[in-house]
């Protein structure tokens, strides 16, 4: 999954959530020096990673891809998931998608001196561009897919993802709803079994 659901499915814990956005910043098990908060959050990310890439919706959803992006399937549908989570945001939180993405700049620019090196090099241009509201437009997606597209040098060909997107919109909004149900439950499980062994 890709930032806004990581967030979202870090629930209220401040340092669950900081934990989480810093993930995909760190290699390996050099987060150690972090809390123990923290620390959960990086390997409830990375927990939520390994049940998106396994279960078969996801799957199904980068088959419906044209096979030309190959490797860089994954990241597309993560994206394409946070755009549907971004659009229904209502379904999912009370608190409205506006508020809950400032709300989460403001955390991690409070922290912004315990990030890592790549997490404070990518959060200026995630706040000032407010990528977390901005997901529930097409128009947001099809300048993120550029991006991505233009960082990996043309190879990934995600620039052309928004035409699959376009063209099987209803499925793909269908294949999320499924899955991030199930996804869910999952994460809620995770953290009340941490909430068990911690109280």
């Amino acid at each position: 999954m890709n930032f806004l659901a990581h967030l979202y499915l870090a629930a209220t814990d401040k340092e669950i959530i900081i934990g989480n956005f810093i993930a995909d910043t760190i290699r390996g098990n050099k987060f150690h020096h972090f809390s123990e908060k923290i620390q959960f959050g990086v390997r409830m990310h990375r927990a939520i990673d390994v049940f998106t890439d396994e279960h078969p919706i996801f799957r199904q959803s980068k088959r419906r891809l044209d096979p030309k992006y190959r490797l860089y399937k994954g990241v597309i549908i993560d994206i394409i998931y946070d755009h549907f989570l971004a659009k229904n945001w209502e379904q999912y939180s009370s608190t409205p998608l506006n508020l809950f993405s400032q709300e989460v700049y403001a955390l991690l620019h409070e922290n912004f001196d315990i990030l890592p090196d790549r997490a404070k090099h990518l959060l200026p241009y995630m706040s000032d561009q407010d990528w977390l509201y901005n997901y529930r437009t097409t128009d947001a997606i099809t300048s993120v897919l550029h991006n991505m597209n233009v960082r990996t040098k043309g190879l990934s060909k995600m620039d052309e993802a928004i035409v699959d997107l376009t063209e099987n919109y209803t499925i793909f909004e269908q294949d999320f709803t499924a899955f991030f149900e199930e996804l869910r439950i999952f994460s809620t499980q995770y953290l009340e079994n941490y909430d068990r062994k911690n109280t």
